[in-house]
């Protein structure tokens, strides 16, 4: 990305992340990076070759994310707290799960969800109990994945939500395990 577009791009990610596709207006980015609407066309062409590089960044994003995911020791405090760093990057993902009916936005859906969740597998089924069943903790972290991106929105991601449903998760993970060691007895 060229520092000119640079400011087109980061106006355009923070709307799709709030507003989704429909937020992504050439006035609307036009008047607020300060340019004219035929300045948005010199730089991007259309609107589709502009989301396409919408896309693109966020995959940048999530490598970007992923490697710093890779240096937290623990989900409690600090996964949760870069959580709340990329929180833009988190609704914008919320986003194309909302808009996944897009080929192109499930597609980006799905390579950023897999390279950030990789990334945090193993503090994952640490946190949950269940680093002898990588198995489980694999399908807990994409239920909840998929549960959480339901849930978030720009009020709602705080330290005390993010909290609250680790607990919620870890208590549902311990209940699954003490119910697999009672099927085991029997």
């Amino acid at each position: 990305m060229t520092d000119i577009k640079q400011p087109w791009i980061l106006c355009g990610y923070d709307l799709f992340s709030k507003e989704g596709p429909n937020g992504l207006k050439i006035e609307v980015i036009a008047r607020q990076v300060n340019k004219s609407k035929s300045s948005f066309y010199h730089h991007f062409a259309d609107l589709e070759l502009f989301t396409e590089m919408l896309l693109n960044y966020h995959l940048e994003r999530a490598k970007i994310i992923a490697d710093r995911e890779r240096l937290c020791k623990n989900v409690v405090p600090e996964l949760l707290n870069l959580l709340l760093e990329v929180k833009q990057d988190l609704l914008f993902n919320r986003q194309l799960r909302i808009n996944r009916h897009n080929v192109a936005f499930k597609n980006c859906f799905e390579k950023s969800s897999k390279e950030v969740g990789e990334a945090i597998i193993g503090i994952w089924a640490e946190m949950l109990g269940l680093t002898n069943n990588s198995n489980l903790a694999r399908i807990v972290l994409n239920l909840s994945l998929e549960n959480f991106y339901l849930q978030i929105t720009e009020e709602t991601m705080t330290y005390d939500w993010l909290l609250n449903y680790v607990k919620d998760l870890q208590t549902m993970a311990g209940a699954f395990k003490k119910n697999e060691k009672m099927n085991s007895v029997r």
